[in-house]
């Protein structure tokens, strides 16, 4: 069975010195402190348990390292400008502690199925879960939540953990209702053992053939995801052998 691993992080920004605060251009010798992975929450598809680490509880390092070990065992990983965020500072976290890469995964940014498929006001993710009626982020005091949990505040730290984990939540909902949009899914096909054909995008077997998909050469079997309700076809060209198609 394929491994979908949902993961979000929440990060303390750059420190710096700056003598203004519109349009600047920071040196890296006004970096009093840089940015760094305050916490992340994860979950594995289907399952109840939310993991939630941080630097405050666990110890950076063992943060880390426990980020490493969820990555290493995924095949896949969803996120919500992961690709962009998310994943290159996780990546540098193993870098500067010492760690190789984990092994390989796909990547399945929701934020770009969302930019690629549809027009909505905001591409936000408390946006687009509000639109599709699946709830919304937990509401905190803004850049002082953050501040607050660097100083070690227990109460600010309570609530960035729901925060956290929340937004989890909110990304395997997204997830589950954006499924049949994602374009390049990984192929649950190639993880199952069953003999009959699954849906590429959620691994169902409820799929029947409707109707054929033409390109300019040659004809597939079509078919349809009763349960997701994804678009596929079938990989074998079903054209005449006998009929001529010119181009």
């Amino acid at each position: 069975m394929i491994k979908i691993l949902h993961l979000d992080l929440e990060t303390f920004p750059h420190q710096v010195l700056s003598w203004g605060l519109f349009n600047q251009n920071i040196s890296t010798n006004q970096i009093l402190k840089p940015g760094y992975t305050l916490c992340f929450a994860a979950k594995w598809h289907h399952d109840k348990e939310i993991i939630f680490k941080s630097g405050h509880h666990d110890g950076h390092s063992e943060m880390v390292k426990q980020a490493w070990y969820l990555l290493d065992e995924a095949d896949v990983v969803t996120s919500w400008n992961g690709q962009r965020f998310d994943l290159p500072i996780l990546q540098k976290d193993f870098l500067l502690e010492g760690l190789g890469p984990t092994s390989p995964f796909a990547q399945v940014d929701l934020l770009k199925t969302s930019r690629r498929q549809f027009r909505l006001a905001s591409n936000k993710l408390d946006y687009v879960a509000q639109q599709l009626g699946l709830g919304t982020k937990v509401q905190h005091k803004g850049m002082d939540l953050w501040k607050e949990c660097e100083q070690g505040n227990e109460e600010s730290w309570t609530t960035m953990r729901s925060y956290n984990i929340h937004d989890v939540v909110l990304l395997e909902r997204v997830y589950n209702r954006l499924m049949p949009w994602i374009k390049g899914h990984p192929n649950h096909a190639l993880y199952t053992d069953s003999e009959k054909p699954v849906c590429r995008n959620c691994g169902s077997s409820n799929v029947h053939s409707r109707g054929v998909q033409h390109t300019n050469t040659l004809s597939y079997r079509r078919y349809y995801c009763n349960a997701c309700g994804t678009w596929m076809r079938g990989k074998n060209n079903i054209t005449d052998k006998e009929k001529t198609v010119l181009v």
